[in-house]
């Protein structure tokens, strides 16, 4: 009998919602919450607070190579993601997988759900990742009472768009691979982590897999960063040592 694989119920163990716990001040979001920008610049005082913390349940943790949903599961839940690393992906009728992306802590997966009302790929845990769990028709009723949340929504929807235009302007394997180490710093960043020193936790192959190119190509034209002072690489660990340097190989004139 296989796990059960949708966001709904939530999968493996619920903890208790410190997120609801009552602190006899504020409620607050964890520091990698995917909408404590949208609470914090509206005011948003305890009360209304209170209301989008109730349809929080955090879930985990999910172990490395752990089905967090599947193609064609249900859709009723978003989840953000808390800690960890999540791969989505789709596979063909052979069975070869094409990765869609990687999600960090304080980004969401299950966006590209909401028209169909079915997961249209399948998401995994890279490493071990704890999940932030939005009842999404309990979200959507109160987005048309909090404006900022709504905006919000609005912006990751956008931010889903806006992954799938990195790789189709860049199509050198040089400016694609300089635009995914620069879009994997500037979203470490974002959440208050180094910009420059960072860790591949997904393989090399699934980085390939997500850049449209050969595995080998993507280890040569790493390989080519380092030797050339753009990058310090040792495994999975990576420092950008000259951004400036892989932005200008990733500009769309580099492209060309």
């Amino acid at each position: 009998m296989s796990l059960p694989s949708s966001l709904r119920p939530p999968i493996g163990p619920v903890t208790p919602n410190p997120a609801a716990a009552d602190d006899g001040d504020a409620l607050r979001f964890c520091t990698t919450c995917a909408f404590s920008d949208a609470c914090t610049s509206q005011g948003y005082d305890k009360t209304a607070l209170s209301e989008l913390h109730v349809l929080v349940d955090h879930v985990g943790p999910f172990q490395a190579g752990e089905t967090i949903f599947r193609a064609g599961d249900p859709f009723d839940a978003i989840a953000a993601v808390r800690a960890g690393m999540v791969k989505t992906f789709i596979t063909d009728t052979q069975g070869n997988e094409q990765v869609l992306g990687f999600s960090l802590p304080g980004e969401v997966i299950g966006l590209n759900a909401i028209h169909d009302g079915r997961y249209p790929c399948h998401a995994v845990a890279l490493d071990t990742v704890h999940l932030c769990r939005f009842s999404f028709p309990k979200m959507s009723l109160l987005a048309s009472r909090m404006p900022g949340l709504q905006s919000r929504l609005f912006s990751l929807l956008s931010a889903e768009i806006g992954k799938v235009a990195l790789l189709a302007a860049n199509h050198r394997t040089d400016a694609r691979m300089a635009a995914f180490l620069l879009d994997l710093s500037e979203r470490y960043a974002r959440r208050g982590f180094s910009a420059t020193r960072f860790r591949l936790v997904m393989a090399r192959t699934e980085i390939a897999n997500y850049l449209r190119m050969a595995p080998e190509t993507a280890t040569r034209v790493l390989r080519r960063f380092h030797d050339e002072g753009l990058i310090a690489i040792e495994q999975r660990d990576v420092a950008l040592l000259h951004p400036e340097r892989l932005a200008a190989l990733a500009s769309p004139d580099a492209a060309d």
